[in-house]
């Protein structure tokens, strides 16, 4: 087997069961403990698992039989429609000379492209198709943060990324969740929840971007309390307790519907 199967391999044991020892790996591999380490070190820096001492757990909720949300691929396609209004309200938000983080999502890809007809933005994020698709504007300034690459959302995670994060600042960041509640709005994966946070750290307001299907979701990972969020763009009203909880924690609610 070459050494790229047994990576897929390892990393299909670990989703399945959620977290596995190296011996365990070793055994059903076939190859020495000593390899299967360096397996892991090598799957933990690309963002793909978990490592951690006598073995390796699953980076995301996803193993663990939790909610979880699909390829991205997969979710370019569900409700086009509404995440394309949502994206082309924010962007309506901005003036030339703003600065803004941009998370990884669907929905933000979809904003990403709402902002080639703005000029002069100053655009700081962690996805390469966000990246490539505000730099077909030449006026805008654009910088690609780096880290472990994950393949699926084409998104750079992990240390390096959250690092690079924090030597920025700027006005806004415009960020995508996966569920939210009464308390928090959430995500799915603990590596995204982390480039999230660190991007809300570092500017003067927040701005989230979801459909009304995320309030029908239990997510796993708190990202921000509403207290952290300044604006909601969204394509209906949220159920009244969440309703009422934002407008507790004075988020604003802009209707793309």
């Amino acid at each position: 087997m070459r050494p790229g199967q047994r990576h897929e391999e390892i990393v299909r044991l670990v989703q399945k069961a959620g977290e596995v020892p190296v011996e365990d790996l070793a055994e059903r591999l076939g190859v020495s403990r000593e390899t299967i380490r360096r397996d892991l070190a090598w799957l933990d820096a690309a963002g793909r698992v978990r490592k951690f001492h006598g073995g390796a757990r699953a980076q995301s909720a996803r193993a663990a039989g939790l909610a979880a949300e699909g390829p991205f691929a997969s979710r370019l396609a569900d409700r086009p429609r509404a995440k394309r209004r949502i994206a082309a309200r924010a962007a309506a938000l901005l003036a030339p000379g703003d600065s803004l983080f941009i998370d990884t999502g669907t929905t933000t890809l979809m904003f990403a492209e709402s902002l080639v007809g703005l000029s002069n933005l100053v655009v700081i994020t962690n996805s390469w198709r966000i990246a490539a698709t505000v730099s077909a504007n030449a006026s805008h300034k654009v910088f690609l943060i780096g880290g472990a690459y994950g393949a699926d959302a084409g998104e750079t995670l992990g240390r390096f990324a959250v690092d690079q994060i924090r030597r920025f600042r700027a006005g806004h960041a415009f960020l995508t969740i996966g569920a939210a509640n009464e308390a928090a709005v959430m995500d799915f994966d603990a590596q995204e929840t982390e480039i999230a946070q660190a991007m809300i750290e570092r500017v003067e307001r927040v701005t989230v971007l979801a459909d009304t299907a995320k309030f029908a979701r239990g997510g796993v990972f708190d990202v921000a309390p509403w207290t952290a969020i300044d604006r909601l763009v969204t394509d209906g009203e949220p159920p009244l307790a969440i309703g009422e909880a934002m407008a507790a924690a004075g988020v604003e609610i802009i209707d793309a519907g």
